[in-house]
């Protein structure tokens, strides 16, 4: 058995299923994890949910921003933005297995006989691994409770509390919990979030840094997968964090990555736009 990781996918079904033809993928005999953000931007949104759910238990994913996205579009506490390439999976016959289906996914996935840690965004520094998993479950929680789901949604969108404190609760807590694991790229050595700058590392603003690279980080000396941050190119200074988006979406590539090996694979992505016939 040999285990992937794959970057962003968005939607990108065909350069990910070249890569899985490139390592001979098995579903019988490999496992598949995804960084998240599975879906959006992309043309085939919904056929890269209903390929990876029928992976079945070869396959297993993080929670993207994009996909709770789609979660708070069906549940209709957000509106479509004009980017979004979500309207096939809201009219498919199967859409509600598919959105179960994704809220069956974690927002941090540990395994920990490899001692290997996967997450969209990232793990604020002040955080061990065992704490992460801790507080993704609590969100976790609520994503897979009928009752508590839509109030969840409705509170999810804004940049605050920007700052993890033990004593924040309801809706603030859960909303800073899922900003570290899905939007996060800067912050300072007290996990304090800076969620305007999206560019790459030498755009950072004043006074915070890539959440990976604080000295005192409490997951160093564990390996961790992450996606999220395109401008990054796949490229990470810290030796046990792997950053695998690399903006398959905005035409660049997909990457895959064996995590026995540390070996990774790359697909090129056309302009999704141009594979679906719509203008950019």
């Amino acid at each position: 058995m040999t285990l992937y990781a794959v970057g962003d996918v968005q939607g990108c079904l065909i350069p990910l299923k070249c890569l899985l033809a490139q390592v001979d993928f098995s579903p019988s005999r490999d496992h598949l994890w995804l960084a998240g953000d599975l879906v959006n931007r992309g043309p085939q949104s919904l056929e890269t949910l209903r390929f990876l759910r029928d992976l079945g238990s070869s396959a297993l994913s993080v929670l993207g921003n994009h996909d709770l996205h789609l979660l708070a579009v069906a549940h209709n506490v957000e509106r479509l933005k004009k980017s979004d390439t979500l309207t096939p999976i809201l009219q498919a016959p199967d859409r509600n297995d598919l959105l179960d289906w994704l809220r069956g996914q974690s927002l941090v996935h540990h395994d920990e006989a490899r001692d290997l840690t996967l997450v969209h965004a990232g793990i604020p520094p002040q955080w061990s691994v065992a704490k992460a998993l801790k507080r993704a479950a609590e969100v976790e929680a609520v994503l897979r409770d009928d009752t508590a789901l839509v109030p969840y949604l409705d509170g999810l969108y804004g940049n605050q509390p920007s700052k993890w404190s033990k004593n924040l609760h309801g809706m603030d807590r859960l909303r800073l919990i899922t900003n570290y694991f899905t939007r996060m790229r800067f912050c300072t050595a007290d996990g304090t979030l800076e969620l305007t700058a999206k560019e790459g590392i030498e755009q950072a603003p004043q006074g915070f840094a890539p959440w990976f690279s604080h000295p005192n980080r409490k997951t160093r000396g564990h390996t961790l997968i992450f996606g999220h941050w395109a401008a990054l190119e796949g490229n990470c200074s810290e030796a046990d964090v792997h950053a695998l988006d690399t903006g398959c979406v905005w035409g660049n590539a997909m990457t895959l990555m064996n995590l026995d090996t540390g070996e990774r694979q790359s697909c090129a992505c056309k302009n999704p736009f141009d594979e679906a016939g719509e203008a950019p």
